[in-house]
């Protein structure tokens, strides 16, 4: 059979792997590429997927980087199947949704700014609310250990991965050419002792195995750790008057947040007047569907439930669901902790929140999961001194604060564990959905440690893989191997300053609304190189 890698590969977005036996061809996960503008082109480039001649797509869980092209796919032609847990069917269709809304209400904002300009062109959105909708009748749903045959010669099991409500190991049993190989998926493998989830699923047999690597470089810190730096973030602010800003992903990290200040406050550490503010419909949505599968949920939880007690629930929490009482949060004067999405801080509310608050030097920005390489939390917690935000570059004097013991995904020690448990020490392993940097520590660890053959694949890299026969990559990726070439443009730029610079005396000639003009776009020029420089 031929995998082709269309994202995870050398990065942790718009995961996709395309299958192709001799009988059938599908996809494992249908991601949206999210980070810098180039990275996410990918979005729009549907002919490597060739949607219509997808049979089916197997979804390991909801995330929009493993979910969120779906209704591209629909839009372009795919009419097959979409398999994944009960809960991944529910949250699939309000993440879509929003993800949906957000196309639509950028496109528009970008068309009206262009048209300010003179320009008459119309930005269309990636895929519409319709596209969306249209992914719903396509969804069929399995529980964790029910063996399902997507189509002939493919069998597929679905087990716990630990990562966040509905998360799944992919099991694939594939017969081709009469030999049957074993092919495993791990998903996003969940941290244990994680608050809601339960632990992930060992697996132990496979000849092939595809693993996440997003923290294969650095373990996380404990549990305890983690609650108490959430709380001195807490009294950091709170004592000063400011706001705790909370970048969280609607699903699950914003629900184990909320547990975790459950926590706090029955620990007498979260302020009794300090209000907590879910700024954001889809956690809200997303909350609901945690409550209506609790017995995915972990024994403890269960537990609190049938007790009575409610471990996403607080007295001081409010809800905010429409654009007016969002607003509002901005003009509240006091301390309150403000939980809203987008996670890394690229679409969504959250910018608004940063907006307001980024400058002040008592408020706190908390990021509680990965920030992918050319988003704007990833610049944030790199240490970047200034951020542009809705075409304003905004101060960065708030204390930033990184907790990664409340990532959803497991830290290098706990992904060396899983994969140790796997018996068969000649079956090749997979990196995916991870940085270069990480994968490389994380392979160098499995050879040395555990004796794994170990690969790492690039964007658009082919192989071929057959039980008994070694392993062929048989189509190179060009496009992954592109480098972009900055010097014509660096001779561009200095060219036109030593233009401008040149006609000095003339510019100082012009009359004095013309000249602040000028000068205004030098500052802004001046700004941009500013920005590049904390870059390097």
């Amino acid at each position: 059979m031929k995998i082709k890698f269309l994202g995870a590969a050398r990065e942790v977005t718009g995961s996709c792997f395309i299958i192709e036996t001799d009988k059938v061809r599908f996809a494992i996960d249908c991601g949206m590429h999210q980070g810098s503008a180039e990275i996410e082109k990918r979005n729009w480039d549907t002919e490597a997927y060739e949607p219509a001649n997808i049979n089916f797509f197997i979804i390991t869980h909801a995330h929009i980087d493993h979910s969120g092209l779906l209704p591209r796919m629909a839009q372009k032609g795919f009419k097959g199947s979409v398999y994944a847990t009960e809960p991944t069917g529910d949250l699939i269709k309000i993440l879509l949704l929003d993800s949906a809304h957000i196309q639509e209400t950028e496109s528009t904002l970008k068309t009206k700014r262009m048209q300010r300009n003179g320009k008459q062109e119309k930005i269309v959105p990636l895929y519409s609310t319709k596209d969306a909708q249209d992914v719903f009748p396509l969804i069929k749903t399995k529980r964790y250990n029910e063996v399902f045959s997507p189509t002939n010669g493919i069998k597929a099991n679905f087990q716990d991965a630990g990562h966040i409500l509905g998360a799944a190991i992919l099991e694939l049993f594939i017969e081709e050419n009469g030999s049957s190989t074993k092919v495993v998926f791990s998903g996003d493998i969940g941290r244990r002792h994680q608050l809601l989830m339960k632990d992930p699923v060992t697996i132990s047999e496979a000849d092939y195995l595809f693993m996440e690597s997003t923290y294969g470089d650095r373990n996380h810190k404990g549990e305890e750790d983690s609650l108490n730096e959430m709380a001195e973030a807490i009294q950091f602010s709170y004592s000063r008057g400011e706001k705790v800003i909370i970048p969280a992903f609607a699903v699950e990290r914003t629900q184990e947040m909320l547990y975790s200040l459950y926590l706090i406050n029955r620990d007498g550490k979260l302020p009794k007047d300090m209000p907590v503010i879910i700024d954001s419909p889809l956690a809200i949505k997303a909350t609901e569907i945690f409550r209506r599968y609790r017995s995915y949920l972990d024994s403890e939880t269960q537990s609190l439930l049938k007790d009575g007690e409610d471990p996403l629930n607080l007295p001081q929490l409010q809800f905010s669901s429409s654009t007016e009482q969002s607003m509002k949060i901005n003009e509240m004067k006091g301390s309150a902790v403000i939980i809203s999405a987008s996670g890394m801080a690229n679409a969504g509310r959250i910018r608004h929140h940063l907006r307001h608050n980024l400058w002040r030097p008592g408020a706190s920005i908390v990021f509680v999961g990965f920030q992918a390489e050319g988003t704007p939390g990833r610049k944030i917690v790199d240490g970047a001194k200034k951020i542009r935000i809705f075409n304003e570059d905004i101060a960065i004097k708030a204390k930033i604060w990184t907790i990664g013991g409340f990532s959803a995904h497991a830290g290098q020690s706990q992904l060396m564990d899983w994969l140790g448990k796997f018996l068969n020490k000649k079956m090749p392993v997979f990196l995916v959905h991870g940085e270069t940097a990480a994968q490389e520590i994380l392979s160098s660890l499995i050879k040395q440690k555990l004796g794994f053959e170990v690969k790492i694949p690039e964007y658009l890299e082919e192989i071929k893989i057959k039980t008994g026969v070694q392993l062929e990559e048989f189509k190179k990726p060009q496009a992954a191997k592109r480098q972009i070439n900055l010097t014509p443009l660096f001779a561009d730029l200095k060219e036109k300053f030593n233009y401008i610079s040149n006609h000095m005396e003339k510019i100082q000639s012009l009359p004095k609304s013309k000249q602040v003009e000028i000068l205004d776009l030098l500052k802004q020029a001046n700004l941009n190189i500013d920005e590049i420089k904390s870059e390097l």
